[in-house]
């Protein structure tokens, strides 16, 4: 189990946004391990954890903390790979919303929840409670879909408003700089809330025959990755986002998945020898692990994310799972990666 990951596909705009700052980002790229190779791979990701990382490391360099903003104004539509592309090709831009949401898989894939498009509004997920590392996550997010919306239609879409989660930063000027709409902070989702007129617009690269050969393309490659989706991993899929509200019960689950509650436990047993609390036991585990070495997230934040019922009952589990303290994991680890 992790929190997700990205194609790498998501770095361009990170790569144009530090250039236009007079950065390289070769260093950048060598630090995280990432090969010009695997930028020009198919179907390469990178974890969300070590983007998160790169995005710090690259506000550090650049000493600009609306480095996420930036990268957005730098994105494309072709960043997003086959998803993209297909987008762009749509008769307009509720149908182009419409095809990125529905295989966003292929370019992105966040256990923790994913994006949604009900018109007018196109929301975004990211891990909350925030911190340094993952504001840029939803900046560069928002940033790059409200640019999508005015380059498809030729400069012509308007946005309406702009809602974000988290409370307004030290830089949050640039922000209607950027949108070119009022933008409301600590809100109940980040989200692009378009003109409705906005969403019928054609776009300037509309192509029927195009598309619908690009949709297929993309149903086929959702298809082949479901396909290889074990039992365990849809489960978990449900599962994940569930935990800061309440631990999901398996009629929730199986619900979720199109099965009645006594057919998931037994395929559980007969496909994966596991039951239904042990799945969810292993993904608080490993979501834990994750969230203690691989973000700044405070242990307090930690434990509601996972619906422990208090800090100290998140630790006395963690200390059976590792052996360890959390707090003394996450040192662990830090001088272990240098």
């Amino acid at each position: 189990m992790k929190l997700g990951d990205l194609s790498v596909g998501y770095l361009y705009s990170m790569q144009a946004a530090l250039g236009e700052l007079g950065h390289d980002i070769d260093p950048l790229l060598q630090r995280f391990r990432i090969s010009r190779e695997i930028l020009a791979t198919p179907h390469a990701r990178i974890s969300i954890p070590r983007f998160m990382r790169m995005g710090q490391a690259a506000i550090s360099l650049s000493s600009r903390e609306d480095i996420g903003l930036l990268m957005g104004e730098h994105s494309q539509a072709s960043h997003l790979g086959l998803a993209g592309l297909t987008a762009q090709c749509a008769s307009d831009l509720q149908a182009a919303f419409n095809t990125l949401v529905r295989f966003e898989r292929l370019s992105s894939q966040n256990y923790r929840g994913h994006s949604s498009f009900d018109a007018p509004a196109l929301r975004f997920y990211s891990i909350s409670p925030y911190n340094r590392f993952n504001l840029f996550v939803v900046d560069s997010a928002l940033s790059s879909r409200a640019r999508l919306g005015r380059e498809l239609t030729g400069g012509q879409a308007r946005l309406e408003a702009v809602h974000i989660e988290f409370p307004a930063p030290a830089y949050a000027e640039r922000y209607e700089e950027v949108f070119k709409c009022p933008v409301l902070f600590g809100q109940q989702h980040n989200q692009l809330l378009w003109q409705r007129a906005s969403l019928d617009l054609s776009l300037v690269q509309a192509a029927p025959a195009t598309f619908n050969h690009l949709q297929s393309l993309c149903e086929a490659q959702l298809h082949e990755l479901g396909r290889h989706r074990r039992l365990r991993e849809r489960v978990e899929e449900v599962v994940s986002p569930q935990l800061h509200q309440r631990l999901p019960s398996l009629d929730t689950v199986a619900r979720n998945l199109g099965m009645a509650s006594w057919t998931l436990r037994r395929k559980l047993q007969q496909q994966e020898q596991t039951r239904f609390q042990d799945i969810i036991d292993d993904t608080r585990r490993d979501l834990a692990l994750t969230y203690v070495r691989d973000t700044e997230l405070a242990l307090g934040e930690i434990a509601f994310l996972l619906g422990f019922s208090s800090p100290a009952a998140f630790q006395r589990a963690f200390k059976r799972w590792t052996g360890q303290a959390p707090g003394q994991f996450r040192r662990d680890q830090r001088q272990v990666r240098g």
